[in-house]
């Protein structure tokens, strides 16, 4: 393989019409300079100057190369600022998956201010309640919640959002606010399908931290879970990032709230990385992280 510093040598050298003058320009010792092009020369095995006392000319060889190694220069440094200028300003299509109920309340308000600043990439969003092989589903990055189970993927954690119980007041107007974790028995509980994870709730409980759920009703979706309990079904636990605005708005009331553990679900950017990762990709991840923390997801 050429190198691209022996090449630019060579250039500089038939240019300058001596290995004095070379040396000058590039910084380099005469006999440096000679030494890269004995060994270009051995490299390609033809003579590319002719050297005389006097002068310095071109073979036929050396004047093919000579122009070869220009364009190949110029195509080099034309690919090197075109590389620096993707990563400084990205473009392109960025692919992202994550569950319907992140898109809602934890993205879709962060998005305006991320397409204000890289302008150049263009989003496709792609929802879905189940984790998926981001290969076959041609994702760059997805949002995952919770502990992450596949190794071969590279992650950045985004923030870690904290659990809630919650009920409607009108659920709890109709069957009372339990005061102890026993009490939770005598009520409707709203669950998930999967992962079981998901159903054990942040309660000490016979001694040891977590609550087993049975589900009156159990859904795939947080969101769906959501609107369960907003419309008064039973309590439910959710996080943070899904109920804080109901809390806030008083649509929702924490239950147990003096029992209830600080358990935290951590959410992940996760995405294939081999060799350098595509700069739309690193720039929408650091993007996320710095909005959620800014945001105070944490909390």
């Amino acid at each position: 393989m050429l190198s691209s510093d022996t090449l630019g040598i060579f250039v500089v050298v038939a240019e300058a019409g001596s290995f004095t003058a070379a040396a000058e320009r590039l910084g380099l010792t005469p006999s440096g300079i000679s030494r890269s092009i004995g060994k270009l020369e051995k490299q390609l095995g033809v003579r590319l100057i002719t050297r005389t006392t006097r002068r310095l000319d071109l073979t036929d060889e050396g004047k093919w190369l000579l122009g070869n190694a220009r364009d190949i220069l110029a195509r080099m440094a034309e690919t090197t600022l075109t590389l620096q200028s993707a990563a400084e300003h990205p473009s392109g299509l960025l692919r992202v998956n994550a569950a319907t109920p992140v898109f809602n309340h934890l993205l879709a308000p962060l998005l305006p201010a991320f397409q204000q600043r890289y302008p150049r990439i263009r989003l496709e969003l792609v929802s879905g309640e189940t984790i998926v092989d981001l290969i076959e589903e041609r994702a760059d990055v997805a949002i995952r919640v919770g502990p992450l189970q596949d190794s071969t993927l590279s992650a950045r954690l985004l923030c870690e959002s904290r659990l809630h119980l919650v009920a409607a007041p009108a659920y709890l107007q109709r069957c009372g606010q339990p005061d102890t974790v026993a009490a939770l028995a005598a009520h409707s509980l709203l669950g998930f399908t999967q992962p079981v994870s998901l159903n054990i709730w942040p309660l000490r409980h016979d001694g040891g931290d977590g609550y087993p759920v049975s589900a009156a009703i159990a859904t795939s979706n947080g969101e769906t879970l959501r609107h369960l309990a907003l419309n008064g079904s039973g309590i439910a636990c959710l996080s943070d990032f899904l109920v804080r605005d109901d809390l806030a708005a008083g649509r929702l009331l924490p239950v147990l709230q003096p029992h209830t553990l600080d358990w935290r679900q951590p959410i992940w950017a996760v995405y294939y990385r081999q060799g350098f990762l595509a700069a739309r990709v690193s720039h929408f991840v650091a993007f996320l992280a710095e909005a959620l923390q800014a945001a105070g997801e944490a909390g």
